[in-house]
């Protein structure tokens, strides 16, 4: 079988030329089969057994496994084949290319987060012909940019199965080792509308909510008094009120009222135990009230990342790399995989500061020292 794939510009710009964009609305979302299927196609072509996974609740999305030789143990590569939503008349150039340019890579993905396969493939290329002790995987998901439901499929299907993995998501090549959790919730009070000339007519939703809305700020002052970590930039755990609707008229009691808030979590936190001490606070209310609250998930929730400063990896890549290992305030697929049994670092090529924007890029500097380290890496956990 020959092993010979298209260059490493050229499989950049194939990728990023296909449109992947997951989304929680309709309009925007789109499938990943195709980027998924490229992949497969190079990687088999190398050599990788390679296991196409649709998603149980989506078949037009798919995960990606492809494992260079055998045995427990091994290192994985993963990366996510989805982006953002994008407004192509944003861009200086074509959103859906590569466009080389002082030295920077311009496309959508080509740092978030498209453009580290085809790095991790020019990494692997170098092993093909040497036997491996322990398995190399290049993992790829869908719809890290939505639901992270490619992640949690893979969780349910209890591989891929590894020692170590590194999520490629965009660094400057700096180790992260911890990340806070997400949580996004809808409180909605359904109370009784009526003439505001009396207030005894109805049951006023929008006062009510005011009151939800005190104590959701007590119940952040509380956690924030209880949980520190002086090791990210925002110390504490946050719990933004991010929007809010009710009411259709002045001179009608407010009969309905939806607020919209996220808490983000710190590594010592339970994701599960915030929401039930949340829906422990809002019944006294709604019975005192005597009116109905509830509290629902708007996404499924991440849970916060933290792998331990004196694992094996972390260790690793902080010699590899010359840099200690930090905390950033974005959310990975990494609680995920570490849930799969594995040591897991995020590290990749590029800056999140270009990510989720027009212009997108890639400095073409990290290329080559990204595909060194990983190079290292495999050297190190599979030969």
């Amino acid at each position: 079988m020959s092993n010979v794939v298209p260059s490493l510009m050229t499989m950049m710009d194939e990728l990023v030329s296909e449109i992947s964009v997951s989304s929680s609305s309709a309009k925007w979302d789109h499938s990943n089969r195709k980027v998924i299927d490229k992949l497969a196609d190079w990687l088999s072509t190398l050599g990788f057994r390679c296991e196409i996974l649709p998603l149980p609740n989506n078949p037009q999305k798919a995960n990606l496994i492809a494992t260079l030789g055998s045995g427990p143990g091994g290192l994985v590569l993963s990366g996510h084949t989805d982006t953002v939503p994008f407004d192509e008349a944003l861009w200086h150039s074509n959103p859906l290319a590569i466009t080389e340019k002082d030295n920077k890579l311009y496309g959508l993905g080509s740092t978030d987060m498209k453009g580290f396969f085809p790095i991790a493939i020019e990494a692997a290329k170098a092993f093909l012909d040497t036997p491996l002790k322990e398995p190399l995987i290049i993992l790829a998901t869908a719809d890290e940019e939505s639901t992270m439901d490619g992640a949690r499929a893979l969780v349910q299907h209890g591989g891929p199965k590894a020692r170590y993995a590194v999520i490629g998501e965009p660094t400057d090549l700096r180790p992260i080792r911890m990340h806070k959790g997400i949580m996004l919730n809808a409180i909605t009070i359904q109370g009784k509308s009526g003439h505001s000339s009396n207030p005894a007519l109805g049951n006023n939703a929008l006062e009510a909510m005011n009151i939800v809305m005190t104590d959701l700020l007590l119940f952040r002052a509380q956690l924030q008094h209880q949980y520190q970590n002086p090791l990210f930039e925002v110390a504490l755990p946050t719990l933004n009120l991010g929007c809010i609707h009710g009411g259709d008229n002045p001179n009608r009691i407010c009969g309905h009222s939806e607020l919209h808030f996220d808490i983000r979590t710190l590594p010592a936190m339970n994701n599960d135990e915030v929401q039930q001490l949340l829906r422990e606070r809002l019944s006294p209310i709604a019975q005192r009230l005597n009116i109905d609250i509830s509290l629902r998930e708007l996404a499924a929730a991440v849970p916060p990342f933290e792998e331990p400063a004196d694992s094996e990896l972390i260790k690793t890549v902080e010699q590899l790399t010359g840099h200690g290992a930090q905390s950033v305030a974005f959310a990975t697929e990494g609680p995920l995989l570490q849930q799969l049994g594995m040591q897991t670092v995020v590290m990749g090529p590029g800056s999140i500061d270009q990510a989720h924007q027009p212009n997108e890029f890639m400095p073409l500097a990290q290329v080559q020292p990204a595909i060194a380290i990983l190079q290292q890496l495999i050297r190190r956990y599979c030969l």
